[in-house]
């Protein structure tokens, strides 16, 4: 298993493009305290989304930061990025981790029971569990698990791989990724607390700050 800061995982989506560059944007949280980088386009043409993800490495060079690709393991391999993050539908770990090699970062979103199960037996290197909040940044046609839910599903990941790096996603900002990190979580995945903020890099320092001071209670 790969070793992943998965504190914070700004997630740089395609319909942030209003906002401003995404590779700007990236740069821009990784510069202020994001651990991890993924971007995510459900709608663009494989060259296109090739293009950006190239572009959002190079904005990223020299940061530590690693960028991964959400679903896309062929986007992946072809913009040089670090790894990918794989949901219920997409290309199995397993197969992911035979195309990409053994460094590659490969994450796997969990949802429920079986998929926390998944993750346990699969070759991958952390799992984020969501949705924990309700969020307008995407569709979830499943209820929201909260906290309790989601302490549930990390205890049980916990329980069989220990070691396994768990985040949180959906509806988190500073005072729920606290929240979420004193039930379990590693860190946590967002996209508007940072990108739709009036200023990104203080939103970045905030949400990371609030994850370390976490972090410190449960392990001084």
């Amino acid at each position: 298993m790969n070793r992943v800061d998965y504190r914070l995982n700004a997630i740089v989506d395609s319909s942030l493009r209003d906002a401003g560059d995404l590779a700007a944007l990236a740069a821009l949280a990784a510069r202020n305290g994001a651990t991890v980088v993924q971007y995510r386009d459900k709608d663009a043409s494989t060259r296109a989304m090739v293009a950006q993800a190239a572009a959002i490495r190079a904005a990223l060079a020299g940061t530590g930061v690693p960028l991964l690709v959400n679903d896309r393991v062929d986007v992946a391999l072809a913009a040089g990025a670090d790894g990918v993050h794989l949901g219920r539908d997409d290309m199995e770990p397993a197969a992911a981790r035979r195309l990409l090699g053994p460094a590659a970062i490969i994450g796997l979103t969990v949802k429920n029971g079986a998929d926390a199960e998944a993750a346990i037996a699969a070759p991958v290197d952390y799992a984020c569990i969501g949705g924990v909040f309700a969020t307008l940044s995407k569709q979830n046609p499943d209820a929201p698990l909260g906290l309790d839910g989601f302490a549930a599903l990390r205890a049980r990941i916990a329980a069989a791989r220990p070691g396994l790096p768990v985040g949180a996603i959906a509806g988190i900002d500073a005072a729920r990724a606290g929240a979420a990190v004193l039930r379990g979580a590693s860190g946590v995945a967002v996209i508007s607390a940072i990108f739709r903020a009036p200023d990104v890099a203080a939103a970045t320092r905030a949400l990371r700050g609030a994850v370390d001071a976490a972090l410190g209670r449960v392990r001084p």
